[in-house]
């Protein structure tokens, strides 16, 4: 069993079903915002972080990802961003399955594969975390100069034009 592991799970990630542990109620306002990390309470953030660990670490032995995931995954966000919105379709697939999606469980192996490239962390490849440089301090006045753009740029005050506009209004009479 890996590092991740949470207290009180034995036998292994043998059966997915092993993957909910016993979690605290969530508070309503909360709970509707999913796995919004920022929206969450730090009880919340904890055990839910503590689930998607484990179903990481589940993913990375399935389907053979060491390589590709590192260890210290949950340090760096946009890899935690992408692991997490990759379990949410994981659970929306295998456990809540919609009627009419017959390819679902193969959509959701190329999209886990068509991230592959995002999982993965250079500077951790090595299996020792380097944490990443810090970010530049915004300027000032940028956002002042992305209002003006707003405003004044063409993007802002150029009339609104479709590119396939007469396909679209030829689509809208069909109906």
């Amino acid at each position: 069993m890996s590092e991740y592991t949470l207290e009180g799970m034995e036998g292994g990630l043998e059966d997915p079903g092993s993957l909910w542990p016993e979690l605290p109620e969530l508070e309503e306002e909360s709970a509707a915002y999913g796995w919004v990390w920022s929206a969450m309470t730090p009880a919340e953030r904890r055990a839910k972080m503590r689930e998607l660990a484990e179903w990481v670490e589940w993913l990375r032995s399935t389907f053979e990802l060491h390589n590709q995931i590192p260890q210290c995954w949950y340090r760096h966000p946009p890899v935690r961003e992408h692991l997490t919105a990759l379990y949410a379709g994981w659970v929306r697939t295998y456990c809540q399955p919609a009627p009419g999606r017959d390819l679902a469980e193969a959509e959701w192996l190329s999209t886990l594969h068509g991230f592959l490239p995002r999982l993965q962390v250079a500077s951790c490849a090595n299996g020792t975390h380097h944490e990443a440089p810090p970010r530049p301090a915004p300027r000032p006045e940028a956002q002042e100069e992305f209002e003006d753009y707003l405003t004044a740029s063409e993007f802002g005050t150029a009339d609104s034009a479709h590119p396939a506009e007469a396909e679209a209004l030829r689509q809208a009479t069909d109906i």
